[in-house]
């Protein structure tokens, strides 16, 4: 018999079981102290997925809007520049307007967005030719500027293709500090992603089991021919609906089923991890068609700060038509709600507040 002193027990030692939360240090992409620094987006190819899959459409659907919202309506400017802009063509069927809304998307995708200038002899622009990000190089100096680019070749053994940096219409979105490179919106939306289509594949077998239940079948019987016999009839029942007749004490059955409230409940999950992924993609629920859970005043609170953002994405396109193709455009808002809300500031006798049930309805945005 072994001995059961109670004095005997000893304590686990759990320090290092559940850790702390942390975040790796990082160092910026910049210039490195050589004559040449060298980089190029080894994960556009990841990121593009994201965008193209079919079972995650909620990121084209954000990025596909924010580039509508600032592109769409296209852009004024004199008669001049208007007239030589139209004549852009791109891959041979583009417009200007479709140029910069694909511009808009791919950086939001991945950072960085190229496009071939060609010019004339006299040097007046004749077209933007789109390029793909993931074979582009950027060649910056010790000093951090970018003196040209390579478009490496998708043919092997094919040398790499050299543009100086006036020969490429470079647009890149979110650079952080001496980083010779923008970054897009994909990298910080992957995780959130991953998350729900997880969440929402364990609930769809949930509920797959609960029309589609499994049973344990204890059969009075050991021999395998007759367990592959009944084994037989009991799936082509259950799969044709079937009833199965059985001697009384030749089979027991029983529904392998956990009770109703034995799990989680996924909802809440889902529900949190989309509002989270429209509050980091940046682009409110509203604008791409949810607003059930809005009140009037808060949709247009929500409405007129999405109204900032997409006024800033225009004010870079028309910095940078300006900077690299010599030619000022103004890019059009959709509709200003900015006027309105004003108006109702007026109109009402007391200050417009925003009430806490309508505070509640837009912080996931």
């Amino acid at each position: 018999m072994p001995e059961t002193d109670i004095g005997s027990a000893v304590a686990s030692d759990l320090t290092n079981v559940v850790k702390d939360f942390s975040v790796s240090s990082e160092t910026t992409d910049g210039p490195q102290d050589q004559k040449e620094t060298i980089w190029f987006d080894n994960r556009w190819d990841e990121y593009f997925g994201y965008y193209t899959d079919e079972k995650i459409p909620e990121i084209t659907a954000i990025i596909d809007t924010a580039a509508t919202w600032t592109v769409g309506k296209g852009f004024r400017a004199d008669e001049a520049t208007t007239m030589q802009l139209d004549t852009i063509k791109g891959n041979g069927f583009d417009t200007f307007n479709t140029i910069l809304e694909n511009a808009d998307r791919v950086m939001s995708i991945g950072g960085n967005f190229y496009a071939q200038i060609i010019l004339d002899e006299e040097g007046n622009l004749l077209n933007l030719r789109p390029l793909d990000p993931s074979v582009m190089k950027h060649h910056a100096n010790r000093e951090g500027v970018i003196t040209h680019f390579s478009q490496m070749s998708k043919t092997k053994g094919k040398p790499d293709m050299k543009f100086e940096a006036d020969q490429i219409f470079f647009l890149q979105r979110n650079r952080v500090a001496d980083e010779i490179h923008g970054r897009g919106i994909i990298q910080k939306l992957k995780l959130i992603m991953d998350m729900k289509n997880e969440a929402m594949k364990d609930n769809k077998t949930t509920m797959h089991r609960y029309v589609v239940p499994r049973w344990i079948f204890k059969l009075d019987t050991d021999d395998t021919a007759e367990i592959a016999t009944f084994k037989t009839k009991a799936d082509k029942a259950n799969a044709d609906g079937e009833n199965l007749y059985l001697p009384t004490g030749a089979v027991e059955i029983e529904p392998m089923a956990m009770a109703a409230n034995a799990t989680l409940n996924p909802m809440q999950w889902i529900n949190y991890l989309d509002n989270l992924f429209y509050q980091v993609g940046k682009v409110p629920k509203i604008v791409v068609g949810g607003s059930s859970e809005f009140t009037e005043k808060a949709s247009s609170i929500v409405y007129l700060a999405y109204q900032q953002n997409i006024e800033g994405r225009q004010l870079y396109m028309e910095e940078q038509v300006l900077s690299q193709l010599n030619k000022v455009i103004e890019l059009e808002f959709p509709v200003s709600l900015e006027n309105e809300l004003l108006s109702d500031e007026k109109k009402d006798e007391e200050p417009t507040t925003v009430q806490p049930n309508e505070t509640t309805a837009g912080a996931g945005q």
